[in-house]
């Protein structure tokens, strides 16, 4: 029941994927988002009125179109709204609310009634209904080819100014030559379709595999196994949850000041390297080759936390939600995120399978060697997006492709 709770709300929000697609392509980012709070309230209301694990479970499936608009509909609100100086800072902000969330829940759980952590669910839904005040996404207008809200989306959002117009300029000219797009089989060979979904997926599967989510969920258990003494897995818990957080605000910091894939190859380096120390360190304590010490443990286990944080767990959603090319987003933000809530899901549900069959220092070598080959294929394929705009970014893909062209005809 543990892990069907875990991960029950991300499989009820892969048939939500769908839905969502349909009415954001149509209808819009700010509606998408509204019915999404509706949803959420919905859940946490009888989450709060739960008295069994099973309306708790129910509570959970819910919240799956919510839960879905979060990583699908959310990512392109950030993407899209935010000017790009400041759109990486934003989209690794939130990435971050993801954990800063699973820490105050377990910090409620720790010392207070679970009960209280529906409401302070229900608090930041309310929060989140300002997006009655919102315009439409600058963006979308512009596909639909509403050229004059577009500009006026714009200009709300980020003030008005030269740079400002001229953004505005090549924005509507560049919709514009995309308004005729129609989609056909043949654009599946090109390297602008395929290209930025695969390294979506690449991303997403690391984010997974690096097995940080993992251990934010079941960090109790985890630790309480490690250490062997409850009272230290309570306080480790939190201690970690806490540096977790911190580490992925350190990481937005980061990404203001670094480049966005040297941030993202190297923290993800550094996360490997202690995901092998760990299981190192726990194989080495389980044949009594090493004494465990407690204080280690948490040492090992804070470092991998910083890193991965600095790096896959802010950065896998907002280079997600950059790369994607507008004619075809809505097509591509369904496949990432199929992918997204079916490892989410899987992964969590199978997490007590694998600590159970191949151990703790089993599973840390795991999710070391999975990272690893991520990583090797991001060193080659992941571009830099850092202070581009979408269309500059869609244009990255696009070079290869005019290259070919002009190659076939020449000769």
């Amino acid at each position: 029941m543990a892990s069907w709770l875990c991960s029950s709300s991300g499989f009820s929000a892969i048939p939500s994927l769908f839905i969502i697609t349909f009415l954001s392509k149509h209808y819009g980012r700010k509606t998408i988002f509204i019915i999404g709070n509706f949803n959420l309230l919905i859940s946490l209301f009888i989450f709060y009125f739960s008295t069994t694990p099973t309306q708790i479970l129910i509570s959970h499936i819910t919240s799956g179109f919510g839960y879905a608009a979060c990583f699908s509909n959310n990512i392109l609100i950030v993407a899209e709204y935010i000017h790009p100086k400041y759109r990486g800072v934003f989209l690794a902000v939130k990435s971050t609310s993801v954990v800063s969330g699973v820490w105050a829940a377990n910090a409620i759980g720790t010392f207070l009634n679970w009960r209280v952590i529906p409401i302070f669910g229900l608090v930041l839904s309310f929060f989140a209904f300002t997006s009655f005040f919102w315009p439409e996404s600058p963006y979308w207008l512009a596909n639909k080819g509403k050229f004059d809200e577009c500009k006026k989306s714009y200009i709300w959002l980020n003030g008005s100014n030269d740079e400002v117009f001229k953004e505005i300029d090549f924005l509507i000219q560049f919709e514009k030559q995309s308004l005729n797009f129609k989609f056909d089989l043949n654009i599946i060979v090109k390297e602008e379709f395929y290209k930025p979904i695969l390294i979506s997926f690449l991303l997403m599967i690391q984010y997974h595999f690096s097995g940080k989510f993992i251990f934010s969920i079941y960090a109790l258990d985890i630790i309480k196994k490690i250490t062997d003494s409850e009272s230290t897995a309570y306080i480790g818990m939190l201690i970690l949850d806490g540096i977790t957080v911190f580490g992925m605000y350190f990481g937005c910091f980061l990404a203001k000041i670094l480049k966005r894939r040297t941030l993202y190859l190297w923290a993800s380096v550094i996360g490997i390297f202690f995901l092998f120390s760990i299981s190192l360190y726990l194989f080495l304590c389980e044949k009594s080759l090493v004494r465990e010490n407690k204080f280690v443990s948490i040492l090992l286990l804070a470092s991998f936390s910083v890193s991965i944080s600095c790096g896959p767990m802010i950065l896998s959603t907002s280079i997600y939600g950059e790369i994607l090319p507008s004619r075809f987003k809505s097509l591509g933000v369904i496949l990432t995120a199929l992918l997204f809530y079916l490892l989410l899901s899987t992964m969590l549900k199978i997490a007590p399978v694998i600590f159970k069959y191949i151990g703790l220092d089993g599973a840390f070598l795991f999710y070391g060697i999975t990272s690893g080959l991520c990583c090797l294929l991001l060193v080659k394929y992941l571009p830099e997006t850092k202070d581009k705009t979408l269309q500059e970014i869609e244009e990255l893909f696009k070079r290869k492709e005019r290259v070919i062209e002009l190659e076939k005809l020449q000769i």
